[in-house]
């Protein structure tokens, strides 16, 4: 479930910022929640995606809240660090990799730079525990996860993505994750290209 790489589809990202982004870029704080964060290269392509379209004063009222149940530390280590490989970063634009990344001496590794780690903050979190992180979340975003999960499941994660998120926040998931029949009334569709929706005010029915 940890597989993951930079700026893995592209298209939910440009449908943040282009459908997400103009409804909380205005907010003197944005919470937002990577769930499934594996070793932070989803979360670090989301935080770049913000700072290319953000101004440097709005984008200093995100935090990015990223979670993952592995127990490995090396998830930790690497979300907080911001530390990759040469390798693992050759998906990023060229342009985008000189601005946002510093080489470091040793190892063909480079760094994230402050402005953008200083964004992320990473915890140990099992999304069918059903007890959010935190509340007053702008954004929600859960890529590759729920497809493991059972339909009953799924459906008791969705809602506690709803409960957690701010009047009128969005949730956005992976092209192939289509919303359960059950959500639907607390969601709409935002785009018609692609899985990100916005909350309303109608709840799910309670967790059993």
């Amino acid at each position: 479930m940890a597989f993951t790489f930079f700026f893995r589809d592209i298209q939910i990202l440009e449908l943040i910022v282009k459908h997400a982004l103009p409804e909380f870029a205005g907010r003197s704080r944005i919470r937002i929640w990577d769930a499934g964060c594996a070793m932070g290269q989803e979360t670090y392509s989301l935080a770049i995606m913000l700072a290319e379209n953000m101004g440097h004063f709005s984008f200093g009222n995100v935090q990015i809240h990223a979670t993952d149940v592995e127990e490995n530390v090396d998830f930790g280590n690497a979300v907080q660090s911001g530390i990759y490989s040469g390798d693992e970063l050759k998906r990023i634009p060229p342009a985008l990799l000189e601005k946002y990344f510093v080489p470091l001496e040793e190892g063909g590794r480079y760094r994230a730079i402050e402005a953008i780690r200083k964004r992320i903050t990473y915890m140990r979190h099992d999304l069918l525990s059903l007890q959010s992180p935190g509340d007053g979340f702008s954004l929600v975003l859960c890529k590759n996860v729920l497809l493991h999960f059972q339909q009953q499941d799924r459906v008791k994660v969705i809602k506690m993505f709803h409960d957690c998120l701010i009047p009128g926040g969005y949730f956005a998931t992976e092209q192939t994750q289509k919303m359960p029949h059950e959500a639907q009334c607390s969601f709409v569709k935002t785009a018609p290209d692609g899985q990100i929706f916005r909350k309303t005010g109608e709840s799910l029915p309670e967790r059993n």
